[in-house]
C-alpha cells in the first residue's frame, strides 16, 4: 500500500511538471531561485500553506508552487518511499523524525509553528458542550483522527491529561477528513485544530478545553535530500519563517514557534 501511495504521488507530480511553459517546469539553474517547487504539507496547513505558496510565488515570477496537503504519517511515509518532492513541513515532529532517520533530510528541521486542538461542534453548539468531560456526559459521537496521525496522537495526550475516555466512532486519515464529519453532521463533535476551525468558521464552532494546554504539537520544515531545486527550496522555507509568512501564520491561528 504505502509503495502504490508513492507511486501515485510520482505520477501526480509528474503530470503537473508538465503543464504550463517550459520557464516553470524546469529545475532553477544554480542558486537561482527559479523553477518548479514540491511541498508537501501537512493538511491543517492547508489555508495558509496555500496563500504562503502564492506570495512566494509573487515574490519570486519565475517560481512554480505545487502543494500536496494530507496527513503528517503518509506524506513521511511517501517521501521515505522515493516520492518527489522538494520540502516537507509537517504537523509533528515524531513524522517529521521519520524522514530524517531514513536520511532523506538536507540539514536539520527547524519549527516554524504551533497549533492547539479545540473541540469542533455544529454551529451555534446545540449540545452546550463546554469540555472533553461533557462529550462522555452526552454520549456524543466523535470523530477522532488516527493516533499515527499527528492530530490523533495529540488527542490521545489532551484525552489523557483530563482523565476522560473516549471511543470515537471513526477515526480519520487527517484533520480535514475528521472535521467533514461534524460539518457534513454525520458526528456531533471532532478533535481538531483551532487553526481548521477557524477556516470553516461559517459551518462550526470551536470550544477551547484547558487540557489541550499539555498537548500543543510543534511544526517541523525541511528542505528534502534529493530535491531538484535547492536554491528555491531553500528560500521557500525562509519564507515560511519570515515575518510575511509568519503574519499569513498568525492569521490563520497557529502560534509562533
Amino acid at each position: 500500500m504505502r509503495t502504490a501511495l508513492a507511486a501515485v504521488t510520482a505520477l501526480a507530480v509528474l503530470g503537473l511538471s508538465g503543464c504550463g511553459d517550459d520557464s516553470t517546469g524546469r529545475p532553477a539553474a544554480a542558486g537561482r531561485i527559479d523553477g518548479q517547487l514540491t511541498v508537501l504539507a501537512a493538511a491543517s496547513l492547508t489555508e495558509s500553506f496555500t496563500r504562503i505558496g502564492q506570495d512566494f510565488e509573487t515574490a519570486h515570477p519565475g517560481v512554480r508552487v505545487i502543494l500536496t496537503f494530507a496527513g503528517s504519517s503518509a506524506l513521511a511515509n511517501q517521501i521515505n518511499e522515493g516520492a518527489p518532492a522538494d520540502v516537507f513541513a509537517s504537523a509533528a515532529p515524531a513524522n517529521m523524525a521519520a524522514v530524517i532517520e531514513a536520511g532523506n533530510g538536507d540539514g536539520d528541521p527547524v519549527t516554524f509553528a504551533r497549533n492547539q486542538l479545540v473541540i469542533a461542534v455544529p454551529e451555534g453548539n446545540p449540545d452546550a458542550v463546554t469540555g472533553l468531560h461533557d462529550l462522555t456526559r452526552l454520549g456524543a459521537k466523535v470523530a477522532l483522527c488516527a493516533e499515527q496521525v499527528p492530530c490523533g496522537a495529540v488527542a490521545c495526550r489532551a484525552l489523557d491529561a483530563a482523565g476522560v475516555a473516549l471511543t470515537p466512532v471513526t477515526l480519520e486519515r487527517d484533520v480535514k477528513a475528521a472535521l467533514a464529519k461534524v460539518r457534513l453532521g454525520e458526528v456531533d463533535a471532532a478533535l481538531v485544530y483551532r487553526t481548521d476551525v477557524r477556516a470553516a468558521a461559517e459551518d462550526v464552532d470551536g470550544i477551547e478545553f484547558p487540557e489541550s494546554a499539555e498537548a500543543i504539537n510543534e511544526y517541523p520544515i525541511v528542505v528534502l535530500k534529493d530535491t531538484a531545486n535547492r536554491p528555491t527550496a531553500r528560500a521557500f522555507v525562509e519564507y515560511v519563517r519570515s515575518d510575511a509568512g509568519r503574519g499569513v501564520l498568525t492569521a490563520a491561528g497557529f502560534q509562533a514557534p
